[in-house]
């Protein structure tokens, strides 16, 4: 089984270098399952049902998101409407989605995803590690495939989440900060896992933010309305090979696609 996992979708140009880049990969393998990202989808901030809606189309399965999920009001119905869309897991009961979805494949194989938020130097939620505990009591009885989005700002929290859920889970990856990580590794009792997926959007930018309206917050300390950057994106992520008897993994490969990837013959 391959998925293909993609990292935070930011503003305009993430959106069409994911739809761009989907039609590339798919003419190269097929995959079973495509989860990607999409916090920043809508100008960097949140994600609206126009968009969710727009990617699902373009062949997304699964859309994960983080703490800038509900910054668009108007998702807040859409989510509790749309299992495919997450929200991670810890959040209280009382908001709105759910932090799992089940996916059925085209050979008929069940895979849950899981969205769950870090707490280091990330909003005071529940906690993450009781959270999964919960969540895998229940999504271990159906079935071995389990795929975590875990969005979280330090890569100790991230890792420490890694090495707990190792032979829990199929895989697990890191989303927020933007940054694509070189550490995707097998960890010994069969869990893939990287620390960051990276960010599909603008990297003439601050992690996706025009650089005019981030420095200012550096260098002098001033609020400033950011504005999503629009140069030179990438499309980052990962493909994990699962092993279908076990359903841990065997392999995950890393990628990153550029307009030039996508231009050429």
């Amino acid at each position: 089984m391959k998925l293909l996992v993609a990292g935070d979708i930011v503003g305009k140009a993430g959106r069409k270098i994911v739809r761009n880049g989907l039609r590339h990969l798919r003419s190269q393998e097929d995959f079973d399952l495509v989860v990607i990202n999409v916090e920043n989808a809508a100008a960097g901030f949140g994600v609206t049902p126009d968009i969710a809606d727009q990617l699902f189309e373009a062949g997304v399965d699964v859309l994960t998101t983080g703490n800038h999920v509900w910054d668009k009001r108007e998702i807040l119905d859409y989510i509790d409407q749309e299992p495919r869309l997450l929200r991670p897991i810890n959040y209280p009961d009382s908001c709105q989605g759910g932090g799992s979805y089940v996916a059925t494949t085209a050979s008929g194989l069940d895979v849950a995803v899981v969205n769950l938020q870090g707490r280091v130097f990330m909003p005071i939620i529940d906690c993450p590690f009781k959270g999964i505990d919960r969540e895998l009591e229940t999504l271990s009885k159906k079935t071995k495939f389990i795929l975590v989005d875990f969005h979280g700002e330090a890569t100790s929290e991230k890792m420490a989440m890694a090495w707990y859920l190792d032979g829990r889970v199929s895989a697990m990856v890191g989303t927020h900060t933007h940054v694509p990580t070189a550490d995707e590794r097998i960890l010994p009792k069969g869990t893939a896992y990287i620390t960051d997926l990276g960010m599909c959007g603008p990297y003439d930018s601050v992690i996706g933010i025009a650089p005019e309206t981030s420095l200012p917050r550096f260098l002098k300390g001033v609020p400033t309305k950011f504005e999503t950057a629009k140069a030179n994106p990438w499309m980052c992520g990962v493909i994990i090979d699962i092993d279908e008897e076990t359903g841990l993994a065997r392999d995950i490969k890393r990628f990153k696609l550029t307009e030039a990837d996508l231009s050429g013959p």
